[in-house]
């Protein structure tokens, strides 16, 4: 069965601000190599043999870059404007009735596979992560909607947990529930316990199954983009698009459809996943010197400096004296120097700024 993979690229990664802003949001940083996040994706991709060009679900900070790394990949592709941000259940159900409506002018049917994939995660093992493609399709083609579970390693509070229940094969699991970013306490038992496994935010689901869903448990999103069916395709899809984003509520996937449906499976994924949604996994991720301090390039010069994140603009040269587990991120326009311990209050950093000085440093 056909795979259409949908990259879902609107967020803008504030947990790494500064260097990831609204306008160049993490997905398009450098990383160690050169490459993105975003390129990794589309490489990603080209493992799949039933894949077919990506669509790309894009705010319109993101769409030039999107745009560029379609064309630099050779892939092919579509870019789809999403006006506003409005979570994922609105992204995909755009993306489906998009999909869905060139089947039915290809006369090709509803029943292809929809994979969605963020455009800012990172696998460090892509052919695993085919792997695990391969036996999800299985479980969605007939008929359930399917999100990929990570074996967690640590009590993590920033991401959603999954519980499973009933196993199909000793990779899938029926949900029994989610838990969306628990408290420490609770992250630590769900971990001792066992059976639970990180949300990863990639889905595989039929078209037509995750169209059925959003009409069942989110009758007012349907009602929105089936409205404008004749419109996708056409010179006046933008600004039909926009009418309904201007109507419709902001909503996760998750909330939305996930936690209330029936036919709801886990697939767990062991193929080296990170989200890179904050400094810490950063660090985790990067290479590091003697010293344990990763640097973003060879202007960065250290003295009696441990264990710390410094990312600097290239052409720029730093001198770093005297810190331990620290986060040193300067850009252009902002400088930010904080515990690592207290990188949680980077939202609390971002709120202040905007406050007095609007969403010019945001």
């Amino acid at each position: 069965m056909k795979i259409q993979p949908v990259i879902l690229c609107g967020g803008s990664g504030t947990r790494l601000w500064p260097a990831s802003r609204a306008r160049h949001p993490k997905q398009f940083m450098l990383l160690d190599g050169g490459g993105t996040l975003f390129g990794e994706t589309l490489r990603r991709i080209a493992y799949l043999e039933q894949a077919c060009a990506p669509i790309v679900v894009s705010g319109e900070d993101c769409r030039f870059y999107a745009s560029s790394a379609l064309n630099e990949a050779g892939c092919g592709g579509t870019v789809i404007l999403e006006p506003a941000a409005r979570s994922t259940a609105p992204a995909i159900a755009l993306a489906a009735f998009c999909v869905l409506e060139q089947a039915v002018q290809k006369e090709d049917g509803a029943d292809s596979l929809l994979l969605v994939l963020p455009s800012d995660h990172r696998f460090e093992e892509p052919e695993r992560f085919c792997r695990a493609v391969s036996n999800a399709c299985a479980v969605a083609e007939n008929g359930a909607l399917v999100t990929f579970g990570i074996r967690p390693s640590c009590a993590e509070t920033g991401y959603g947990w999954i519980r499973a229940g009933e196993s199909l094969d000793s990779e899938a699991f029926r949900v029994e529930s989610f838990t969306e970013k628990p408290e420490k306490s609770r992250a630590q038992a769900m971990l001792d316990a066992g059976g639970h496994f990180w949300n990863s935010g990639i889905f595989i689901w039929k078209i037509a199954d995750i169209i059925e869903a959003i009409e069942k448990y989110l009758p007012e999103h349907h009602a929105l983009f089936d409205g404008i069916n004749d419109a996708y395709g056409t010179a006046e899809q933008e600004q039909a698009i926009a009418g309904v984003f201007a109507q419709c509520r902001a909503i996760s996937i998750d909330y939305g459809v996930m936690e209330k449906a029936d036919n709801v499976y886990v697939r767990c994924g062991d193929f080296g996943w990170s989200d890179v949604g904050t400094w810490g996994s950063v660090y985790q991720l990067s290479r590091k010197d003697a010293f344990a301090n990763t640097k973003s390039n060879d202007g960065c010069y250290t003295y009696a400096t441990r264990s710390s994140i410094i990312s600097i603009p290239e052409g720029k040269v730093a001198i770093i004296n005297g810190l331990r587990d620290y986060i040193v991120v300067d850009t252009e326009d902002v400088l930010m120097i904080c515990p690592r311990s207290e990188e949680q209050s980077i939202k609390k950093y971002i709120d202040d700024v905007r406050f007095d000085k609007g969403d010019k440093y945001i």
